[in-house]
């Protein structure tokens, strides 16, 4: 009888286990759907018209995104050159609606130029708009969308940010010391002189210091705001490169000391012709024999830091291409960093 009361508890027991297995679950995968881009339609063709530059460019809207659940949904506006993959895509709005009018004439105008497309001239864009509720939570983003862009010719504006620092007095509304997002993703470079050894600086956003970043260790990551936060520059004065990512909240200050260099130079390929800092001018200059031959800028006697011109009008493009110099003689150059595009003059004398 004993044996029989054992039996039937293992029995009992094996049926409660067999029980458990058999309703245990499957995580639940809530279903999700992805918004769809309704207007403007695919092919759709922008001629921007500067007077209209305060006027919305169109109404952009979208069928809602569905994550599975209730939850609060911000929907981002993407914009990229065709083909791209939104490789570089700018971000050109954003709202908890599925409607978006608030991209102006003139900003989209901006952005455009910014990215270097030409006037005058139907670019080959793509849009999408993208829905997030958290950073643990993929993003959804619809197909996109292609159409055309004709954007006007502008001066370009680009967000930009001040560096506030002991040497120019602590004044975050100094624009000459500031550096530039040419692609308005929040990644922000630049070159500032540094007029003295020990100077602390500080990076600031709207000219005010209501909005400011230090970093207190320092360590590359950024604080915000707060006191006992100056960041020291590393190697004494001269002319810097920094860059700051604001989306990561960290940033880099490299010193750079600039020179000419080709075969059109006194030193050939092989050694530097140093240019020196005009404060008055606010130019790295030089005046220096150059024969018949090509030269480049580039800084620190190596090629991480150089720059060309690759359409020989002026403007520089890093790695670009050799400078032709087609009549042998006395030249002063300038070159002009402490800008947001950069460029040089060559004067013969």
């Amino acid at each position: 009888m004993r044996n029989l009361y054992i039996f039937t508890g293992i029995l009992c027991a094996a049926l409660f286990l067999g029980s458990c297995e058999d309703v245990a679950l499957d995580p639940v995968v809530n279903p999700t759907t992805a918004p769809t881009l309704t207007s403007p339609s695919a092919g759709s063709v922008f001629t921007l018209d500067e007077s209209q530059s305060g006027a919305s460019v169109a109404t952009f809207e979208w069928t809602a995104a569905d994550f599975g659940y209730s939850a609060g949904i911000t929907y981002t506006l993407e914009l990229d050159l065709a083909g791209n993959d939104f490789a570089d895509a700018v971000t050109i709005g954003v709202t908890n609606r599925t409607a978006f009018s608030d991209l102006t004439v003139g900003k989209l105008n901006n952005i455009l130029l910014a990215k270097g497309l030409p006037f005058g001239f139907e670019n080959e864009l793509e849009i999408r708009v993208c829905a997030s509720v958290s950073d643990l939570v993929e993003t959804l983003c619809s197909e996109l969308v292609p159409i055309k862009i004709n954007p006007y010719q502008a001066e370009v504006v680009y967000p930009f940010l001040t560096i506030p620092g002991s040497y120019q007095n602590w004044d975050p509304a100094d624009t000459t010391h500031a550096i530039y997002s040419r692609k308005s993703d929040g990644v922000y470079e630049g070159f500032i002189y540094f007029g003295i050894d020990d100077a602390l600086f500080k990076f600031a956003q709207g000219l005010s210091w209501d909005t400011n970043w230090g970093d207190i260790e320092p360590d590359g990551v950024l604080d915000a705001g707060g006191i006992g936060n100056d960041i020291p520059i590393p190697d004494g004065a001269g002319m810097y490169f920094i860059r700051c990512d604001l989306n990561t909240l960290t940033y880099t200050v490299t010193k750079t000391d600039w020179g000419v260099v080709g075969d059109a130079t006194p030193g050939g390929w092989d050694t530097d012709t140093d240019l020196t800092w005009d404060d008055a001018r606010q130019v790295l200059t030089l005046t220096t024999d150059l024969s018949v031959g090509e030269i480049k800028f580039r800084a620190n006697d190596a090629w991480d830091f150089n720059f060309g011109d690759d359409f020989n009008n002026g403007t520089l493009e890093p790695d670009g291409a050799n400078i032709p110099v087609t009549e042998a003689g006395n030249y002063t150059i300038d070159l002009y960093l402490t800008v947001p595009d950069y460029y040089y003059t060559m004067t013969k004398n």
